[in-house]
């Protein structure tokens, strides 16, 4: 019989794919779930022949170049790669794949609650119910931002940008989006489409983030991107942090620019920017866009079907 590849699991996955893993490789596992330095992730790469990171392992163009060359492919649980240097790794000839399709739902669901947690003044309700400060009532009180009929422009419309369209049009919102190419008129399902970001800048009244986080999108959202938003708009991030000038967007929640924010993720993570921890109209998750137990499952399974068909020697599905 011949000897199992060895896979490196980088992070404490779901109980269903470490139990597959176990069965089909030889496997390494970080139980304890804790992060590795470059150092470190060089050191193991002597002993593996597959790589299954999270987006908490970082392969720079320093770490590519000094990976052991007995590593063949680096599995993504994940769908972004930009902790990714995919040219340098390329170059050492390591395949990638990633785990698209698989948390579209469960991202888009995260997206919808912040977009309504932020719209409602939820993290402020929430406070004034758990310290029992709640001792007063008028029709002034708690006014929130409508969602329903609401326009709602979305920056990057791809699998999760496709979903989060379809969760606002439950909601009647009317749907703009950006994207490097239009779709087609069966995708759009009536969304009007704008051929530059700033142009669907304008329009947004809620504006949702579903691209990935590339050297053109880094700090996209800027202090000049804002200042074209219509007064009062309100911001959701579930993509990443890197698209924010974080600065930016306290500015414009300070001054009143944006009512509000809905994040789930940041420049620094983990962690976050403890000066939003100020403002209760940005309402903050800790990046659980795709923490569900059927997503998770999913997500481990799809980055196992990418190493199986390396192995027997066939094209992964989701190769970069």
């Amino acid at each position: 019989m011949p000897s199992k590849p060895t896979l490196w699991i980088t992070r404490r996955l779901s109980d269903a794919t470490l139990e597959r893993a176990s069965r089909d490789y030889d496997v390494i596992i970080n139980r304890e779930d804790g992060t590795f330095t470059a150092d470190e992730i060089i050191a193991m790469s002597s002993q593996v022949d597959a790589i299954l990171p999270c987006h908490s392992e970082l392969f720079n163009a320093d770490v590519a170049a000094k990976l052991d060359a007995r590593v063949r492919i680096i599995a993504n649980h994940s769908v972004g790669v930009d902790h990714c240097d995919l040219p340098a790794l390329k170059t050492r000839g390591i395949t990638v794949t990633n785990t698209p399709d698989v948390l579209s739902d469960a991202t888009a669901e995260i997206a919808m609650l912040l977009l309504l947690g932020a719209a409602r003044r939820a993290v402020e309700g929430d406070r004034l119910m758990r310290t029992g400060a709640w001792d007063f009532w008028s029709p002034s009180f708690m006014v929130g931002k409508q969602v329903s009929g609401a326009r709602l422009g979305i920056v990057g419309m791809g699998r999760v940008g496709q979903v989060m369209a379809r969760r606002a049009r439950g909601f009647d919102m009317d749907v703009h989006y950006y994207n490097r190419s239009r779709l087609p008129a069966e995708l759009e399902q009536g969304a009007t489409y704008h051929d530059t970001v700033e142009d669907l800048m304008g329009v947004a009244d809620f504006l949702s983030l579903h691209c990935p986080a590339t050297s053109e999108t880094t700090g996209l959202i800027d202090k000049d991107m804002l200042a074209r938003l219509p007064d009062g708009a309100i911001l959701v991030n579930t993509a990443r942090g890197a698209l924010i000038d974080e600065s930016a967007l306290v500015a414009a929640i300070t001054s009143g620019k944006l009512s509000a924010a809905g994040l789930d993720c940041f420049q620094t993570e983990p962690g976050g920017n403890p000066a939003f921890a100020a403002h209760e109209n940005i309402f903050m998750l800790p990046h659980i866009g795709s923490a569900t137990t059927q997503t998770r499952d999913a997500m481990g399974f799809r980055a196992l079907d990418n190493l199986d068909a390396f192995f027997a020697g066939d094209t992964p599905n989701d190769q970069l």
